[in-house]
């Protein structure tokens, strides 16, 4: 008779634990941990650039910065920079999608130029429009004077619409592809039928297209939000905050209030203010989804 097998089913319980140990352990090494330290570092007054022993002052930061007046405006910006910014992306997404819907000839070339802007480095899109907006030789500044007869000074005049435009330009693709993708999935005898039984626009959309594509916009939606509420390089390196502080997002001001003033008890009770708001947010936002 041949050898039994005598292996243990505690064994193969515990061999697929063994696997997931490394990636577990990365986690928190390089998640988890940082992220209490940060949360522990807080709760202290803390210069980096003097190297003193941290002192602790309990909830002194964030009542500080919760009563700043400076903070809030921050907040303000903000809001005003994601809720104009995802707009945009979502209008001008919706249109690209609709456009590259129908089909013709260089349409897959024609996606892949569009869709360019995601692939470039947010450090390398600021400079490029800060060259397209230059008051002297910018491509904007020329056409805009040409039309209008007057020289505009975007970085000047109007900082948030630069900035604001200057997202548009990158991430509006991003908008595309899901809405595109929503689009792409609805069968195609919904549309003859909505075609043979003569719908107007507006009902073909309402009660066709978009209950197909609702689920993927939301989606683009989520994370479109979540990530223009953290934007740093494109603005940081477009205007750096200003003129002033008209553009200072709460992302570049955390990064000043930790590597310009050295404020790292601040600057981290900051960032978990920031994060708190971002989670209440998306939670919101979940709930409405799922209540819809």
């Amino acid at each position: 008779m041949g050898r039994r097998n005598l292996r243990s089913p505690i064994t193969y319980r515990a061999f697929p634990i063994f696997l997931i140990i490394p990636a577990v352990a990365l986690v928190i090494f390089l998640v988890i941990f940082p992220l209490i330290w940060a949360l522990g570092l807080s709760f202290y007054s803390y210069n980096a650039l003097r190297g003193d022993s941290p002192v602790f002052v309990g909830l002194d930061n964030y009542s500080l910065l919760l009563n700043s007046g400076e903070i809030w405006r921050r907040f303000i910006t903000t809001g005003q920079f994601v809720l104009y910014a995802v707009v945009l992306e979502f209008l001008v997404g919706f249109a690209l999608a609709h456009l590259f819907f129908t089909k013709f000839k260089g349409r897959r070339l024609a996606i892949t130029l569009v869709t360019t802007p995601l692939l470039i480095a947010p450090v390398a899109v600021g400079i490029f429009f800060r060259y397209i907006y230059d008051a002297t030789f910018g491509v904007f500044t020329y056409f805009v004077e040409l039309v209008t007869g007057q020289r505009i000074r975007m970085l000047s005049q109007q900082p948030m619409l630069a900035v604001v435009f200057m997202d548009v330009w990158q991430w509006s693709p991003f908008m595309m592809l899901f809405i595109l993708a929503g689009l792409e999935a609805i069968p195609k005898h919904m549309l003859e039928s909505s075609e043979i039984d003569r719908l107007s626009w507006i009902n073909k959309f309402r009660y066709v297209v978009w209950p197909k594509i609702k689920p993927l916009v939301a989606l683009a939606l989520l994370f479109r939000t979540m990530d223009a509420f953290r934007t740093f390089d494109t603005i940081f390196t477009l205007t750096g905050g200003g003129p002033g502080t008209l553009t200072e997002v709460l992302s570049i001001t955390i990064y000043r209030t930790a590597f310009q003033f050295f404020r790292t008890g601040e600057a981290t009770a900051l960032a978990f203010i920031f994060l708190v708001i971002i989670i209440l947010l998306t939670n919101l936002y979940l709930r409405l989804a799922r209540r819809e």
